[in-house]
């Protein structure tokens, strides 16, 4: 199938642009180890990577056998945000791939916005994005793998779904993507979704300079 010109660029953020998916999980298992029995780093990267928050909890709350307080949501918050705000990078080549393209481009993230703004602005990439190129799944209350952040996304940048690339770090992300019927593009420096037949995947973001830098 011929593919159409690309016109627009729909950045994921955590896993993506910013290195935070580490940081992230790593202070939601010491957070819920104080409620229940400590959980596998690794086996929750890879299932919770991307995710709503509201199905990693309630998978927690199985794997642990009972429920977590009403406001681990608020603890949790508490937490992430200074740690990101001390800890967070750029994803290797963000930067360098950003001031490169000239197509128009935009965030669109499962994160709230206040995350994602303090995401950007941590790691110096909030420069690149101006406030009404900056999405979040918190704002429609709809998340990935649904396509409809990345639908609401592309209207705004008056781009077809087929003419937008999309590129995404996590298996939900990359069916949001195929699902708009968008170009999807994994950044998979872990060789973790060679499942996915349809995507174009990359082990480094320069990789993409190429395909929408010309």
């Amino acid at each position: 199938m011929r593919k159409e010109p690309i016109e627009a660029v729909i950045f994921d953020c955590d896993g993506t642009l910013v290195d935070s998916e580490s940081l992230s999980i790593s202070v939601l298992l010491e957070l819920a180890a104080e409620f229940g029995p400590s959980l596998d780093y690794q086996d929750a990267l890879r299932r919770f990577a991307g995710s709503d928050l509201a199905v990693v909890f309630r998978t927690i709350e199985k794997q642990m056998g009972r429920s977590l307080p009403d406001d681990f949501l608020q603890r949790f918050r508490e937490r992430q945000i200074p740690v990101l705000k001390d800890r967070l990078q750029a994803t290797e080549g963000a930067e360098e791939l950003l001031e490169s393209i000239t197509l128009p481009s935009c965030v669109a993230s499962n994160a709230p916005l206040r995350k994602i703004h303090v995401c950007l602005e941590t790691t110096g990439l909030r420069r690149f994005f101006t406030k009404d190129r900056i999405f979040s799944a918190y704002e429609i209350q709809i998340w990935k793998p649904s396509p409809d952040l990345f639908l609401q996304a592309a209207r705004s940048l008056h781009v077809d779904p087929e003419r937008c690339a999309v590129i995404e770090d996590s298996g939900f992300g990359i069916e949001a993507g195929l699902a708009a019927g968008m170009q999807v593009f994994a950044f998979d420096p872990h060789n973790i979704h060679a499942h996915f037949a349809q995507v174009t995947t990359v082990q480094s973001l320069t990789e993409l300079k190429p395909t929408l830098c010309d």
